[in-house]
């Protein structure tokens, strides 16, 4: 019996901890769909008070927002040498975007608005474009440096802006500023909403440290591989801005809102890439990451490229039909995941 009591005393720290790590994962967790609510809510009376289409501000101001998760657990990941759970985290995060938008869509119906499907398109084939770069970069480990950096991040944040650029000139500029007469009200509508967008977006940016320590933290207390717990873990709970605000979008009658938001954050998400590269400075970033993570990002293409079939197809079973087999393509990077990231200790 005396044997016995330092395994049972060691198990009884570990389940203590467990449950530490997990209440604090859980509680900030919260935190973050609250924000996220609050922050579709604002988008919307942004756009309505600007005159700036919903699908844009969904891909400019909400997927910035909502990505800042991302950036700020990722940097402290890098800072805390766990750059394979940062970068599990956004290539697991561009998957479990388009599960939720299969999911959302399978529970609400079609999310892409009217008219605006060659703008949700071509923000889909932007989307896809960067995380197949990325993942590629990953694969081939550069070893080069341009200013401190790897070129590949630089070229993944230029790719971001150039399509940014693109899609501006080829959607917004069709919108058109409502009326002078209404300015006044648009006005007072508009400075509360950017109070309120700002506010939010300052609440997901302070809880994305703690949130990465947490995550780390279970990582270490579960033993499973880090590759794996920043695929699922992290990648999937930083996704819960997106899967808020989305419901909260489509319920608001604010479709475009939620198809840019996912779409758009899959695309800057890319680009915090260059901001991990900036808070390693070891090497190039993309040489640290284990070789695995490029089957993720290629698996997250596949579900963009099924997502953008489906978002242009009118409601029907074939629409359907492509939402589950995004679900579907997401389990099977998932067992993928498990059966070779088991081994990233």
């Amino acid at each position: 019996m005396a044997e016995s009591s330092p395994a049972h005393a060691r198990f009884a720290t570990w389940t203590a901890a467990v449950i530490q790590a997990l209440v604090v994962f859980t509680a900030l967790a919260v935190m973050l769909i609250a924000s996220a609510s609050l922050l579709a809510h604002a988008a919307d009376h942004i756009a309505d008070a600007t005159g700036i289409g919903r699908v844009w501000i969904g891909t400019i101001l909400l997927a910035g927002a909502t990505s800042l998760p991302e950036l700020a657990t990722d940097i402290a990941a890098v800072k805390i040498g766990a750059a394979d759970l940062a970068a599990g985290d956004l290539f697991g995060s561009s998957m479990a975007n388009m599960l939720v938008f299969a999911v959302v869509g399978l529970l609400l119906g079609r999310l892409t608005p009217p008219g605006r499907d060659a703008e949700v398109v071509s923000l889909a084939a932007l989307a896809m474009l960067l995380n197949a770069s990325a993942a590629l970069f990953v694969m081939i480990r550069p070893t080069s440096l341009l200013f401190g950096v790897a070129p590949q991040s630089l070229l993944l944040a230029a790719i971001y802006c150039a399509g940014m650029y693109a899609l501006y000139r080829s959607g917004v500029r069709s919108t058109r500023i409502a009326a002078v007469t209404t300015a006044t009200s648009q006005r007072t509508r508009l400075y509360p909403a950017l109070l309120q967008f700002s506010l939010a977006a300052a609440a997901l940016l302070v809880i994305g440290k703690p949130f990465a320590e947490s995550a780390v933290r279970l990582a270490e207390l579960s033993g499973l591989g880090v590759t794996l717990v920043g695929t699922l873990l992290v990648g999937v709970s930083t996704s819960l801005p997106e899967l808020v605000t989305s419901i909260a979008a489509f319920r608001m009658g604010s479709s475009g809102l939620a198809v840019g938001n996912l779409f758009g954050s899959n695309a800057v998400n890319m680009v915090v890439f260059l901001a991990m590269d900036l808070a390693d400075r070891k090497g190039p970033i993309f040489a640290e990451l284990d070789p695995s993570h490029s089957a993720i990002g290629l698996f997250a293409v596949m579900m963009m490229a099924i997502a953008a079939a489906v978002a242009v197809a009118p409601a029907s079973r074939r629409a359907t039909l492509g939402r589950w087999l995004i679900v579907a393509t997401y389990l099977l990077g998932v067992l993928w995941l498990q059966r070779s990231g088991s081994v990233v200790r």
